[in-house]
């Protein structure tokens, strides 16, 4: 798998799109960058920086164009706003109006810190996107992300509001809103996640919202039935069975089988040396019982890196029951970095390509299912997503 620069191996789109192979949209501290594979996914051609400087903390492809790009950024100048491309990157313009929270009588309300996670909407709603925001808020376009407007009662429901606490309160770089999905056989049926604030539900297409915390295991000394510290990192919706879903939580690894409530802590089963406390959560595209995590150092002092400088990932084949080990290639030791929620994703083909970005800015991919892994690029800035879609 080749190394390379933007210098020597930006392409015109078109080109680079008509060789049929994935494509890794990355999101970084400092930009972003887009990574077009060949079939084997052996080359990657490097389409980047774009908006080089500017906070990038989601960059999406519409599956359903196949050419629209969304990208939530944060800039020095015009703080936190959206870009949109309908010529695959080759030309961004800003949106029209990004996503803000309403404002009271007064004019006084809560401010957008950030737009932290995309999500397009149903496949037969064209169009049609969402938002998570920090703080956490849910927000809506129905015009292909170029106007946004706040969604559903969750942003100003007290109830809700009490569960989200302040802007001071648990995430590092503040609580967020995340981990939005729609269930491939209902554009009704909406999930998300709140860090923190928990795992909640939607059967009337946003109308109203229930939690999902059943089994669920908080911080020593805290009432798990509180939603407000309850804290998912990242949660994954299976495409082969939309009835089971995986969660990587700040408490363990969990899945659910609907029309259960309750999760089942299948964490318990990774090495007790390694623990099962992360960020990412990735699912096989075909099979609903194999899943992978990356696991970070989850001490009482939350160093958040690898255990022992040593990088790996897990994956499980049968549920959750066992978890193996997939550290080939990745550094053997003093590799004191870790992966984000949104840094790991998966492709569709066979076998499943994976791909991942450090906080130290390398971006690793595997073509075997994570049985091995190799570099596409290093000294990039610190990575905060990573999605892989596929070139035409």
């Amino acid at each position: 798998m080749a190394l390379t620069t933007a210098k020597t191996a930006k392409k015109p789109a078109a080109k680079a799109r008509s060789n049929g192979g994935p494509l890794l949209l990355v999101a970084t501290r400092k930009g972003a960058w887009m990574f077009k594979g060949d079939a084997a996914r052996r080359k990657w051609e490097t389409d980047g920086p774009h908006f080089l400087g500017q906070i990038v903390n989601h960059l999406m492809l519409d599956p359903r164009d196949g050419r629209t790009l969304l990208a939530a950024a944060s800039t020095g100048h015009l703080g936190p706003t959206m870009f949109r491309s309908t010529d695959f990157g080759k030309h961004w313009s800003e949106v029209k109006r990004p996503p803000a929270f309403a404002k009271d009588a007064s004019g006084n309300g809560r401010s957008v810190k950030h737009t932290f996670w995309l999500t397009p909407a149903h496949a037969n709603e064209p169009g049609v996107w969402y938002a998570g925001t920090s703080p956490q808020g849910i927000f809506r376009s129905e015009d292909g992300g170029e106007n946004w407007e706040p969604f559903s009662v969750v942003n100003d429901d007290p109830t809700y509001r009490g569960w989200m606490g302040t802007e001071q309160d648990g995430t590092p770089d503040g609580p967020k809103l995340h981990s939005l999905i729609v269930d491939p056989r209902d554009p009704k049926h909406l999930y998300f996640g709140m860090s923190g604030g928990g795992f909640h539900e939607s059967t009337d297409g946003g109308k109203s919202f229930a939690p999902l915390l059943d089994g669920m295991e908080v911080v020593e000394g805290f009432d798990a039935t509180n939603a407000a510290f309850h804290d998912p990192h990242c949660v994954r919706l299976c495409p082969s069975n939309p009835d089971r879903l995986y969660q990587q939580n700040h408490c363990g690894i969990y899945r659910l089988d609907r029309p259960s409530k309750s999760w089942t802590r299948i964490g318990r089963a990774m090495p007790k040396k390694v623990g099962d406390i992360g960020f990412p959560m990735v699912v096989h595209p075909r099979d609903d019982n194999t899943c992978w995590v990356f696991p970070m150092d989850g001490t009482m002092v939350w160093p958040r890196t690898s255990p022992d400088g040593q990088p790996a990932a897990y994956v499980t084949k049968n549920g959750g029951k066992t978890w193996k080990r997939q550290s080939a290639g990745l550094p053997e030791g003093q590799a004191w970095w870790t992966v984000k929620r949104q840094a790991m994703t998966g492709d569709n083909r066979d076998p499943v390509g994976l791909y991942l970005g450090t906080t130290q800015g390398e971006l690793w991919a595997s073509r075997d299912e994570g049985e091995s892994w190799k570099p596409i690029a290093r000294h990039l800035p610190e990575i905060y997503a990573v999605e892989a879609a596929e070139t035409a």
